[in-house]
């Protein structure tokens, strides 16, 4: 559906590149679908326990890597990590060229390669959130590549020094598409809320937020 007022690219900071609507209806559906295999168990979705015995709102499912705080491992529970389809890592590449390949960008964070090969969804429900973290298990540089399915988020994108303001919040829709690589990469980031019953009827996701990203996380695969 085309948006009534155009939500046009922006640059929040440096090397952070909005793109709303990036994902036609298609490709969303798609996504979605997708993100319907993956959760299902065995290694499927759930709710990630903190080292403090808390237990995160979104519940989570990882792909070429299984993350849990704060690090990386190839099983879940003695079964493997689910492997990173080829065409999810090839999306992941499009999407940092139409990122990074405009005139008006200030900040091309593209490495000379992009290989991701970790992803990790996210679901959130109407009151699920995300406080703001870094990205930093990663040994790669590259930027995260961050899609958006569903309901409405507030994403709050901060500063690279602490947990503190500044910051900014953007209003991330279904089928936009967020960079963030070069100076920001490592910006404190999080969602403070959803927006229940603003996402679109025809991608088959009731309701809810799906958000997927890809990474690079710089670990060797092992033999």
């Amino acid at each position: 559906m085309t948006a009534l007022i155009p939500r046009p690219r922006s640059e929040p900071a440096p090397g952070v590149v909005h793109l709303p609507g990036w994902l036609d209806t298609a490709a969303q559906r798609h996504l979605v679908l997708a993100c319907r295999d993956w959760a299902r168990p065995p290694a499927g979705m759930r709710h990630t326990r903190l080292p403090g015995g808390g237990v995160m709102s979104v519940r989570t499912v990882c792909l070429g890597w299984h993350w849990e705080p704060y690090r990386y491992l190839r099983h879940i529970d003695g079964v493997p990590v689910r492997p990173l389809p080829t065409w999810l890592a090839e999306l992941g590449r499009r999407a940092l060229t139409d990122a990074y390949d405009h005139p008006d960008t200030t900040c091309d964070a593209r490495p000379r390669r992009y290989d991701p090969d970790v992803a990790l969804v996210n679901f959130y429900d109407a009151t699920a959130r995300m406080g703001l973290h870094q990205d930093r298990e990663e040994r790669s540089t590259a930027p995260v590549v961050s899609l958006s399915l569903g309901d409405t988020a507030v994403f709050r994108l901060g500063n690279t020094d602490h947990r503190g303001r500044p910051w900014r919040d953007l209003e991330l829709e279904s089928g936009d598409l967020l960079v963030f690589g070069g100076p920001s990469r490592m910006a404190f980031h999080g969602v403070p809320r959803i927006l229940p019953g603003t996402g679109p009827t025809d991608i088959d996701l009731r309701s809810g937020r799906l958000n997927i990203t890809l990474r690079e996380s710089g670990l060797a695969a092992p033999p």
